[in-house]
């Protein structure tokens, strides 16, 4: 070959190559996708790597659920997933991956391949207000049916993508219930690793972390000289390292706040005012690089009681005296000025009954005597005139 034709060949080579690693879609996207569910709780996506680009080419697949999704680099051409329905809008989620460069570093320049994956049940509100309480040796879980005409299903295992974790998936045995609640005592070793629920019945199904608390921890309180120790029994269960107590206490009947101790630590000091009487509550939760777990308010632990200080006590003992000796004496003050409204004279019952007597016969005489009284006559005064012997008598006329 001439010299003239070497380099038009050679620039015939690079400028394919310019083409193909210049336009706006440098990287196609992958082809052949598909996904598989491994069980109810996992599924694994597959693609082929797109067949125009070298095989020395080294390549990544960003992946994102959703446009606030930062992604997920993969460099294989399969991913696995667990798709817990409880924590997804709806029973149908879509994945988008895009061929990028090595480590992610370039900004994707390739129209994404688009891949929808549905539940292999319906999702559907099978329980409500599902929780479980860790105890040293079991895990009893319990919830309220959403339809108690339905048969449910429950099945459990830890969380995770390995075939360990798919094969150890296993069904409640020793259901019960128990007034409006159902439950279930699960096998579930108690150092607490992740697991995941299903619950089904024939109209659907839910798959979820569930809801874990422990009871809450046993609280002591002693004096130990200007303070008080308190001490909570350590959990049983799980990581020692990973449980943070909290305490919440009132003093002299004033509420004083919630303190924590540090991981791992299980007392705590107050000081101690000997005048006040305290009451203390306890409860745990784990710190946030551990698995979720909590519990509640421990009852309150009465410590002490309220004594006012002896200067007070002082005031008081005079104070108190003076204030009912006052009381007193104004009581007898009123008492004798008021005395005929608090304390009027009552009359002896024999005298009013004597005089109602003695009355009622004097009615009596006065009522006989005068039943009739005659009318007086009108007599004309008769004038006498004394005469001599020797006077006429005149007749009067």
């Amino acid at each position: 070959m001439t010299f003239t034709g070497q380099f038009l060949a050679f620039w015939t080579y690079t400028a394919m190559v310019m083409a193909v690693y210049c336009k706006a879609d440098r990287y196609p996207p992958p082809t052949g996708l598909s996904y598989e569910w491994l069980d109810k709780f996992t599924v694994t996506m597959s693609w082929k790597r797109p067949s125009v680009l070298p095989e020395d080419e080294e390549i990544e697949f960003l992946m994102k659920n959703t446009d606030n999704d930062p992604g997920t680099c993969v460099s294989g051409t399969n991913f696995t997933q667990m798709f817990l329905t409880e924590e997804m809008c709806s029973a149908r989620w879509t994945y988008k991956i895009w061929t990028v460069s090595k480590s992610c570093k370039r900004p994707t320049e390739s129209n994404p391949a688009t891949i929808t994956i549905d539940t292999p049940k319906p999702r559907a509100e099978v329980v409500k207000d599902f929780l479980c309480v860790v105890y040293a040796h079991e895990m009893n879980c319990s919830w309220i049916p959403a339809n108690r005409s339905l048969n449910l299903t429950l099945s459990y295992r830890t969380c995770g993508y390995s075939e360990e974790s798919v094969r150890g998936l296993k069904k409640c045995d020793q259901p019960y219930s128990s007034g409006e609640r159902n439950g279930c005592n699960l096998h579930i070793d108690t150092s607490l690793d992740d697991f995941c629920i299903l619950v089904e019945t024939e109209a659907g199904m839910s798959t979820f972390k569930p809801v874990l608390v422990v009871p809450p921890p046993v609280l002591s309180v002693r004096e130990e000289g200007d303070y008080l120790q308190l001490s909570m029994m350590p959990q049983e269960v799980g990581n020692s390292e990973c449980w943070i107590y909290t305490v919440c206490y009132s003093q002299c009947n004033e509420f004083r706040g919630c303190y924590n101790t540090s991981r791992g630590e299980t007392t705590m000091k107050v000081l101690y005012n000997k005048s006040c009487r305290y009451e203390f509550q306890s409860n745990v939760t784990t710190a946030k690089d551990c698995i979720r777990i909590f519990s509640n308010l421990s009852e309150a632990v009465p410590y002490g009681s309220n004594v006012l200080p002896d200067g007070k006590l002082t005031v008081v003992a005079i104070v108190i005296p003076v204030i009912l000796s006052i009381c007193v004496i104004l009581s007898c003050y009123c008492f004798r000025r008021h005395v005929s409204i608090i304390c009027p004279i009552i009359p002896d019952p024999s005298a009013i009954f004597k005089e109602m007597m003695m009355n009622g016969n004097k009615e009596l005489k006065t009522t006989a005597g005068s039943l009739y009284t005659p009318v007086p006559e009108l007599i004309e005064p008769c004038k006498i005139t004394l005469v001599t012997e020797n006077s006429v008598l005149k007749q009067n006329s």
